[in-house]
């Protein structure tokens, strides 16, 4: 399927599109950092360089910027996830590469990474981006026989928690090894939900593929 956005067809909203675009990156920025979603209005137009009349021609307010830029984030490396994982035939290992990719995000792409600690355990609520496609997974796993789950709601909980755990250790630890950590805890829920020591420790070490560069 073709992901590459429309191009707006005159400069009117070519502009809009460029002024919408500079404000979520920016709200994206934010999230990185100590400030996170109390960034005022005018530090987010400050750093998108734009005017605080043009930031209310494109959202109602701050929490409206924020929702768009973690939408555009997760949905952006689902995305990249899908296509890592495409061709995969096992469900129990699908689902394990999300673990392992997601816990990588820390070194190849940090940004998502960064916005994920920042988010927390809101992002289960949304209807796009990681959790729909944790879901999906574990669906598949369990429909298959792959993988012993009763509750799909709380298997994607007690991974979505262990995930930002886990990623909230590596981002504040540059010397943890987070190869490491994102197999072990692969391992670990393939364990939770079925499968035996040897065959979780086989399926969370198998090659992963490599993602797209750093989303920036």
């Amino acid at each position: 399927m073709d992901t590459t956005p429309d191009i707006p067809a005159n400069r009117l909203d070519r502009r809009k599109a460029r002024t919408r675009a500079a404000l979520i990156d920016a709200a994206c920025r934010m999230l990185e950092g100590p400030r996170g979603t109390d960034a005022s209005i005018s530090e987010i137009t400050e750093l998108a360089d734009v005017g605080i009349g043009s930031f209310y021609n494109h959202f109602a307010g701050k929490a409206e910027l924020f929702d768009a830029a973690i939408a555009s984030t997760l949905d952006t490396y689902g995305r990249l996830f899908d296509s890592a994982t495409e061709g995969l035939t096992d469900p129990a290992e699908v689902f394990a590469a999300g673990v392992r990719m997601t816990m990588r995000l820390n070194r190849s792409h940090s940004r998502v990474a960064r916005t994920m600690v920042g988010v927390g355990m809101s992002y289960l609520d949304r209807d796009d981006g990681l959790a729909p496609r944790a879901l999906r997974d574990l669906d598949a796993a369990r429909t298959s026989g792959r993988l012993d789950i009763d509750d799909l709601p709380a298997a994607l909980a007690c991974t979505a928690g262990s995930l930002l755990g886990c990623l909230h250790l590596v981002t504040r630890d540059p010397g943890m090894d987070t190869e490491r950590v994102a197999d072990e805890l692969a391992t670990n829920l393939l364990r939770m939900f079925g499968l035996s020591k040897a065959d979780a420790h086989e399926v969370a070490h198998r090659p992963l593929r490599t993602p797209a560069p750093e989303i920036e």
